[in-house]
């Protein structure tokens, strides 16, 4: 292992490269091939739900209520996960840990079956477990390796080398699925295309695990606590949140802003989790052929856009101020979602795809640094950084509850969309009232 003092480039391109490795988890099991899977393989057997421990839903809705109680676990267990780790001094080891059981967990989905539910549920629910835990620890090594003046950039960079990383494999997926005999894959076309799609699962494990060690070779073991081992220090993670809770009562601009990132961010993350499920379900394709080639496309269109939209906003938040580009992205997210509703042809689909793109890397981004520019001088960011994942995680189990009671209720993801919009305008106002010279000297 290297030791980099803070802000060395090598250290700075260490961190980001961790969104190279897990981000194929993001785009190819998030956001494109499992959802075209999983509706392929209920297209296949005739139905469109689901028996699951004698309670019949709708397989969309199905997928919302365990990828929400996923997100529930991840926010009631990483303050816990977060206090041992500043205890111990060795977040690094829990960063490995997570990223361990999310990446044999998306191995793992090379076995979903529709008569084996409540094993295929389960590997794709330690896959999201995995991939927002990780996340937690990954998220506080920010202001470790970065100088405020530096953090903009550097969680820029990140995004920006999360999206080409996770292009490339998924263009590697796509031939392998469109082509599937080319590479070797027996059977009819459908049944090759279903196994190239179950290989893919197989690839984002291993490029998972097998990048991360980039990162883990230069970044610190975190700061160890030198406190005698009590008893109690299993419950110092909910102490240390309930003491950021009351920092933030004395921290108006923090306080505030994570009042308006708790409403966007559940909007952006429900948006990015349904998105392939939406168009699967609700464009009116051609045929079988151009729904996984569209869909797939569209996602490739969202990740190379993205790069530049990391990319601009990074550079428009110099020029014109954190919290004023934010508020320019909630207003553009919330014209987005007005224009969704009536999207119906595969031409609309991908014109909605492309301006996602543009402002879906450039939110995520900014609102991070902008959170780690306003945290009071400490050495415990994972606490900190532990609050602000546990902001996002309960917006999204919000999120993806209400957008599943919907779904199922109505029969229809295009209804859900409404109140997405909704969120995007309440997120915007309560920008407005963030102190904008909370930002002037960091």
């Amino acid at each position: 292992m290297a030791t980099l003092p803070k802000g060395h480039p090598k250290l700075l391109n260490a961190w980001a490269f961790y969104d190279w490795a897990n981000s194929v988890y993001s785009l190819v099991i998030a956001s494109a091939v499992f959802p075209i899977f999983y509706e392929m393989i209920f297209k296949q057997s005739g139905k469109n739900y689901v028996n699951f421990l004698g309670w019949q839903c709708k397989d969309t809705a199905m997928i919302s209520f365990v990828t929400a109680f996923a997100f529930l676990v991840v926010a009631l267990f990483s303050p816990f996960l977060s206090g041992i780790a500043d205890y111990i001094g060795n977040k690094k080891a829990f960063l490995r840990f997570f990223c361990y059981l999310g990446a044999l967990s998306c191995i793992g989905l090379f076995w979903f079956e529709l008569d084996k539910l409540f094993l295929s549920y389960t590997f794709y629910f330690f896959g999201l477990i995995g991939f927002w835990s990780s996340l937690v620890f990954y998220n506080s090594y920010l202001p470790d390796i970065a100088y405020p003046e530096q953090q903009d950039k550097v969680s820029a960079r990140g995004f920006s080398m999360g999206y080409i990383g996770s292009t490339l494999l998924l263009i590697f997926n796509l031939a392998m699925v469109m082509f599937p005999h080319t590479f070797g894959i027996g059977g009819s076309d459908e049944e090759a295309s279903m196994m190239a799609m179950r290989i893919s699962f197989l690839t984002v494990g291993v490029w998972w695990i097998g990048f991360s060690h980039i990162t883990y070779y230069y970044l610190p073991k975190g700061t160890r606590n030198n406190v005698k081992l009590s008893k109690d220090f299993i419950f110092k993670g909910f102490r240390e949140l309930k003491l950021v809770w009351h920092q933030l009562q004395e921290n108006l601009a923090l306080k505030r802003y994570l009042y308006s990132y708790f409403v966007f961010i559940m909007a952006v993350q429900t948006v990015m989790l349904v998105a392939t499920y939406f168009g699967a379900t609700e464009i009116a394709w051609e045929s079988p052929g151009q729904k996984t080639m569209g869909l797939i496309i569209s996602i490739l269109v969202i990740q190379l856009v993205a790069v530049l939209g990391a990319f601009l906003t990074s550079r428009a938040s110099a020029v014109y101020g954190n919290l004023n580009v934010l508020i320019f992205l909630n207003a553009f997210w919330a014209v987005l979602c007005a224009f969704a509703y009536f999207v119906e042809t595969p031409v609309e689909f991908y014109t909605t795809a492309g301006f996602v793109g543009l402002v879906m890397g450039g939110i995520q981004s900014l609102a991070r640094s902008t959170y780690s520019k306003l945290l009071p001088e400490t050495k415990d960011t994972t606490s900190f950084f532990s609050f602000y994942d546990v902001t996002e995680k309960v917006g999204i189990v919000i999120g993806m509850s209400i957008y599943g009671i919907i779904d199922q209720i109505t029969g229809s993801m295009r209804n859900a969309i409404v109140f997405l919009g909704a969120f995007f305008i309440i997120g915007l106002i309560l920008l407005f009232r963030v102190p904008k010279n909370a930002l002037r000297n960091k």
